[in-house]
Order: C-alpha cells, then sequence, then structure tokens
C-alpha cells in the first residue's frame, strides 16, 4: 500500500489529514557565552579585555565602551554550494556522449511544451481584466493544457516518474504549503501539482514565456529589499488565503534555492497570516549528479539535466502545522517550527543564512575569490544580533574586497591599514589583533564584520562618537578642521605625516569641503565603526553611561 502511495498521481481523497497542533511553548534564550554556540554565532566573554590563544588578556582599543562579549562566527556550512559544479569523471562523459542525441528529442518536446503552453495561457488571460479575484472557473479549466505541459516539461528534463509520499491537505485545512527550495524544478512540478497562487520577485514578470504562466497562477509580486512591497505582499497572502475563491498559497519561505543540505532561516511571510500550513519536502536523490542550483549557471545546470538518462526526484507532503493561539501574534516562532518541521523530515541541520549570505557569496564569486564560503556571515544572525542590513553587509564586503585578501579569503595587517588610512602603529595592531579573535595574523571577512557590526551595536557607541566630536571642535563652531583633528588624535596615533593626516582627514570629510562637520563624523564612523578607538585617550576616562538618554544609540 505504501507503495502504490509513493508512485500514485495526485487524486482527490476523502481521508481526513493529520493536523497537528504547535506546542507553543519554547525555552528562553540563554545569554551566549564561551561555553555556547548560537546558531554558529560564538561568544567570547572578554570582561573588558582580548583573550589570547595562550590565556593571557591584554587591554582593549575600545574599553571605552565597556563591551563584555566579542560574537565570533565559527560556521563553516555552505548551503548554496552544489557538490558536481563540474564533470570530473569518465562515467559522466561517456554519459553526456551517449545521451547527447537523445538531447535533441528532448529540446524539442520541451519547445513543444512550453509554446503550447504559452498560447493556452495567453487564450485563457484574454480580456481577464479583474486581477483582484480569482481566475473564472472556464480560464481555469483552460489552464490544464498548461499544466499538462508543464510535465512533459519534467519529463523532458528527465524526471520521467517523481515519488510522491503523503498527500495534500484539503484548501480548507491548510490554505498555505510550504516548501524547501533546491531548484527551479520545484514550482514547475507545484504548478502542475497544485496550480497554487504563489509569490515571487517582480523581475519574473519579464521572464519570456514563464511572465505570462505566472500571471495566470495570479502571482503576488514582491521586492524583497522594499518594505512597503513586503508589507503589501503580506497583505494580499493574508487576503487570499481567507478567500476559498483563490487557490491555495505556495511560498518557499527561504527566499532562494539551497542545496538541500540545511534549512536556512525562513522569512515570515507564510506564517504573519497565522493560517495552518501543510510543509512539504523536495528531495533529489543521485551519486554523480547534484541537480541543486547553487555555484552553478542555470544553462550548465540544465544540459547537465538533460543530458541525464533518469533524475529521480521525491516529494513528501508532511502533517499540517496549526500554530497555537499565541503563535498567531509570533510569526517568528511559527516559523521556527515549520523550519524544525521540514528540517527534521529532511535529516538537515538549520543554520541562519539567508538571501543576504548569497548576495556576499555572489559578490565574492563576482571579484574572483577562490574561497568564497568564507564571506558567508548567516546574515539572519547578523541582522537579529547587530540590526545590521544586507546592503550595509555589502558595503563592508567592497571595503573589505580591497584590502587585496588573498585566495584562503585572509587579508593581512599591512592591507588593512592601508585601507582604514591607518600608520602602523600599537594602537593600529591593537584594534587589527582585537579582530585576530584566532591570532593568526590575518583576519577573515566573518571577522571583520562581526566585530564592526559588534562595536556599531555597543550601548555606548552613539555617546562615544558624540562626545569625541564635540571634544575635537576646539573652537565650538560644530565643525573639525584639519589642525583640530590632528591635535585630537596625536596621543593615539603619535608622529603622523602630511601625507598621512590627510588621507585619515580625507576619510571623514566625505564632501572634501576640508572641514569635518557632525554628519561626515558620524557617517564615516558607522561606516568604519573601528575607527572609533583613534579617539580613546578623549574617551577612556569619561562615563559615557553618565550622557542624557537621548544619546543612546538609534539603531537602523
Amino acid at each position: 500500500m505504501a507503495d502504490q502511495d509513493l508512485g500514485a498521481p495526485l487524486l482527490k481523497s476523502k481521508q481526513q489529514h493529520v493536523v497537528i497542533t504547535v506546542d507553543s511553548q519554547l525555552r528562553p534564550v540563554k545569554p551566549i557565552n564561551h561555553k555556547h554556540k548560537n546558531n554558529g554565532i560564538t561568544d567570547t566573554t572578554t570582561n573588558n579585555s582580548h583573550h589570547h590563544g595562550n590565556g593571557t588578556q591584554t587591554q582593549t582599543p575600545f574599553d571605552f565602551l565597556q563591551i563584555d562579549d566579542l560574537p565570533t562566527n565559527s560556521s563553516t556550512v555552505d548551503p548554496f554550494r552544489n557538490q558536481t559544479p563540474n564533470i570530473d569523471n569518465l562515467y559522466e562523459c561517456l554519459k553526456i556522449v551517449i545521451c547527447l542525441p537523445l538531447v535533441i528529442v528532448r529540446v524539442v518536446l520541451l519547445g513543444i511544451c512550453l509554446l503550447v503552453g504559452f498560447v493556452a495561457t495567453k487564450i485563457a488571460l484574454q480580456g481577464w481584466k479583474d486581477k483582484q479575484n480569482s481566475l473564472p472557473k472556464w480560464r481555469c479549466r483552460v489552464m490544464w493544457i498548461p499544466r499538462i505541459c508543464s510535465r512533459c516539461i519534467l519529463f523532458s528534463f528527465g524526471y520521467h516518474w517523481i515519488r510522491r509520499k503523503g498527500k495534500p491537505t484539503s484548501r480548507e485545512t491548510a490554505p498555505i504549503v510550504v516548501s524547501n527550495h533546491m531548484s527551479y524544478i520545484e514550482p514547475i512540478f507545484f504548478f502542475y501539482e497544485l496550480f497554487p497562487t504563489i509569490v515571487a520577485s517582480e523581475s519574473h514578470d519579464a521572464i519570456p514565456f514563464v511572465g505570462t504562466i505566472i500571471r495566470a497562477m495570479q502571482v503576488i509580486y514582491v521586492n524583497r529589499f522594499s518594505p512597503s512591497s513586503r508589507k503589501y505582499a503580506v497583505n494580499e497572502i493574508k487576503r487570499r488565503a481567507s478567500c476559498d475563491r483563490f487557490p491555495r498559497l505556495l511560498l518557499f519561505p527561504e527566499g532562494t534555492t539551497t542545496n538541500g543540505r540545511a534549512i536556512i532561516s525562513f522569512q515570515l511571510g507564510a506564517f504573519i497570516p497565522g493560517y495552518p500550513v501543510q510543509p512539504v519536502i523536495v528531495r533529489y536523490p543521485h551519486v554523480h549528479f547534484d541537480q541543486s542550483w547553487g555555484n552553478i549557471s542555470l544553462a550548465k545546470l540544465m544540459f547537465r539535466m538533460l543530458t541525464q538518462f533518469h533524475n529521480f526526484m521525491e516529494v513528501e507532503y508532511l502533517p499540517v502545522v496549526v500554530p497555537a493561539e499565541n503563535q498567531k501574534e509570533n510569526a517568528a516562532l511559527f516559523a521556527q517550527r515549520t523550519s524544525h518541521a521540514i528540517a527534521s523530515a529532511l535529516n538537515v541541520v538549520r543554520t541562519s543564512h539567508s538571501y543576504g549570505d548569497l548576495m556576499l557569496l555572489t559578490r565574492a564569486v563576482e571579484s574572483k575569490q577562490e574561497n568564497v564560503s568564507s564571506y558567508m556571515v548567516e546574515m539572519a544572525k547578523v541582522e537579529q544580533l547587530f540590526h545590521m542590513s544586507t546592503v550595509e553587509a555589502m558595503e563592508f564586503l567592497e571595503k573589505f574586497l580591497s584590502m587585496n585578501p588573498d585566495p584562503s579569503g585572509y587579508v593581512q595587517l599591512h592591507d588593512f591599514l592601508k585601507v582604514l588610512r591607518l600608520k602602523a602603529c600599537p594602537l593600529a595592531e591593537q584594534i587589527f589583533n582585537f579582530i585576530d579573535v584566532e591570532r593568526n595574523e590575518k583576519i577573515t571577512f566573518k571577522q571583520f564584520l562581526i566585530t564592526s557590526a559588534y562595536i556599531r551595536k555597543q550601548r555606548l557607541f552613539r555617546q562615544a562618537y558624540e562626545l569625541a566630536f564635540s571634544r575635537c571642535d576646539l573652537a565650538g563652531n560644530g565643525l573639525i578642521s584639519k589642525q583640530e583633528f590632528r591635535s585630537s588624535i596625536a596621543h593615539a596615533v603619535p608622529d603622523l605625516r602630511d601625507d598621512e593626516i590627510h588621507e585619515l582627514f580625507d576619510l571623514f570629510d566625505s564632501n572634501g569641503d576640508g572641514r569635518i562637520c557632525r554628519d561626515d563624523f558620524t557617517t564615516c564612523l558607522r561606516k568604519n565603526p573601528l575607527l572609533i578607538a583613534l579617539f580613546s585617550p578623549i574617551l577612556l576616562h569619561n562615563d559615557l553611561t553618565g550622557l542624557d538618554s537621548s544619546d543612546e544609540e538609534i539603531v537602523n
């Protein structure tokens, strides 16, 4: 009976589906210390001092901020790496040669299916203007033609049969379906299987053929970097989930494709409305060819699929997850429980990576870095702990890349100082050593970003740069001249030559008018928070906690 279920096509069933009510009790998160790890972010207790590898402690250039814990990122998981990006064995080479004549047949079938599906979709959408309501029934019946075409497309890519386990529940029980996301294959499969409404990036609308088809799925477009667009998408998800006239909604809460060896952080759009969701897991069992869309081009991935005798795919519908009463108000908790259910079924780990990590990874690839995995920092955790956006993280990455990292992704002291426009001196070495928690005499992007974000997030950071500006503004006119700047940092960086002070001054003087205003000063230190150490001699003996509460740091 089980084997029949695995191979059976999707049919309506009168059987009742299992519904799981999520436990609403979660253990409180304990403060991180040197003995605990939290999703790859490990904290090392410093007690206002920096720990060396030999157990000794030294004063840091940031003691005036009353630092307690210095976090470092120790995760080595790469959830985006395709395991077989290259053809590197004789078996694969022979198989490709043998299958080349078959590729021609498959491409012809693929083209015919795309053309027929496109024409049928255009007919279904012809004259349809009421986009706020569901597609009329007769138009939905016409859409069966492109749905069948999509199954033929899967067949042309080598998915001759697809093993299924479990059944999709009724829309009334769970109006939202969520799934892990490994390839462009899953949207094609779910289009045939469920014909759901999907949430997609606005850029997908411009894709030939595909854009027309997803419009027929009454897609909800979203710009992930626009708060207003995200808010609109959440409202639309809630509206359509509550209306039986719309088909069920399908979301990939990871927000991007992974290699299936980890579940990355979930976006909350599917969980904010508080409706029951049915998790679905997709697997691609393989030996020689990893079908995930990772560090491999789309054209190469499609070619590899077309030159396989058969590509294996398994789909498993999990029990419905129903939020407890308190979770209807806590989307993060609901998402966490659903993520746990999917990860457990897949038997993989959960990480705090996000689409932001993929952006960092892509930029590292574009800059010809070899060890690109070292440029991921688990952005979901960074955003949560330090309130640093992906856009800001990308700016720090550009700065780090300008430091000329070696093939392993490490930066040496002299390149670090050159970009921050610091001369070699005890203070500069202390700043570098503060980042170099592994005592390797070189630093990684993870260490640079997290240390910078950590310094900027300190409760006293805003008070520190406000006080530093007032102490540097010797004339009291709201502007810092080059001479005032030189005098203010003379104790921290002595014996500065004219060209050295000029370069450092220009870093703060963003508009190049020869004076540093308060906005220039603030902007520079928020982009280069490590440079707050330049003012440590004039801040060290001041009680920053005694400043007015209005000076507390404003977090983005």
